[in-house]
């Protein structure tokens, strides 16, 4: 029974392998760049088509090789899940709202724990795959009663660890535009404050709390007073909510003058802010904005 265990990963981690490294490249991620999301922009595409590569080969090894190429595929195919692990993890941490990326722009849940543990039990499937002399193409032309058994519990455990079986049906049925989408405003922030753009500008900022919040389209403007050069300022972000990697923009506006004295991407020129009413931070819906986006 135990040799059944051990030969029914072959083909279940194949196959997994094979959507992960097609997803990779056909479905382009939407907010759900996973670790790639922690180099460099200009690298991530290029790296994740490169993990994409090396998926799809130790899917080819998992199924036609046996012996000492097919353990080294194994192996790697066990370490691959492992640094996943951990870099899903650190993942976690540092942007809580980005998808795990494992299936390309299908995986745009958030990282969350279930994601976590599919990683962990998936390196632990491929470790005990070693030293099996059979390739994985053997396996599934030898398929007993005992190996769809526990086929089917095996998909039944990853199905409740795979968040992307309830989110692509839901996005299917219900695409809401950005523009009517609800963004918690919790998230915004969250986005804003692990952006590069915030940690440039966070010791010009004053106020701990946003003194406004506004939508317009597919933007949301978050409101900062600060300081700059012994001048009030206002510090103005622009935090997408659309579900891409977020670009978040920023305007700094002279209170006194209501004149631009820097920018952080694409934001025009705009007139004086409206003050908000002492204390108010909630969000005013989708209101005319005082900062236009180019």
């Amino acid at each position: 029974m135990i040799d059944v265990i051990r030969e029914t990963q072959l083909p279940v981690l194949a196959v997994l392998l094979l959507l992960a490294a097609v997803g990779k490249t056909a479905v382009r991620p939407s907010g759900a760049e996973g670790p790639m999301s922690l180099l460099p922009a200009r690298v991530r595409r290029p790296a994740a088509l490169a993990t994409a590569g090396v998926e799809a080969a130790f899917a080819v090894l998992l199924v036609a090789a046996a012996g000492p190429l097919g353990d080294a595929a194994r192996a790697g195919t066990a370490a691959l899940f492992g640094v996943a692990v951990l870099a899903l993890l650190r993942l976690r941490r540092r942007d809580p709202e980005q998808g795990c990326g494992c299936f390309g722009g299908l995986s745009s849940t958030p990282v969350g724990w279930r994601t976590i543990a599919r990683a962990g039990l998936l390196a632990a499937a491929a470790a005990a795959a070693l030293g099996l002399p059979v390739s994985g193409l053997a396996v599934a032309t030898g398929f007993t009663a005992t190996h769809a058994a526990v086929l089917a519990v095996e998909l039944a455990v990853l199905g409740v660890l795979s968040p992307e079986l309830v989110e692509i049906p839901r996005r299917v049925r219900h695409r809401v535009p950005c523009e009517l989408r609800e963004v918690p405003l919790s998230r915004t922030l969250r986005r804003l404050y692990a952006s590069d753009v915030w940690h440039m500008n966070a010791e010009v900022v004053t106020t701990a709390e946003p003194v406004d919040v506004w939508r317009q389209e597919c933007l949301r403007f978050v409101r900062f007073g600060g300081r700059r050069q012994d001048r009030a300022v206002d510090v103005v972000f622009a935090v997408p909510m659309d579900g891409r990697p977020p670009v978040v923009r920023a305007l700094i506006v002279d209170v006194e003058t209501g004149v631009p004295v820097a920018s952080f991407g694409a934001v025009a020129d705009p007139p004086r802010p409206r003050r908000a009413p002492e204390g108010e931070t909630a969000d005013s819906g989708r209101r005319p904005a005082p900062y236009e986006v180019v």
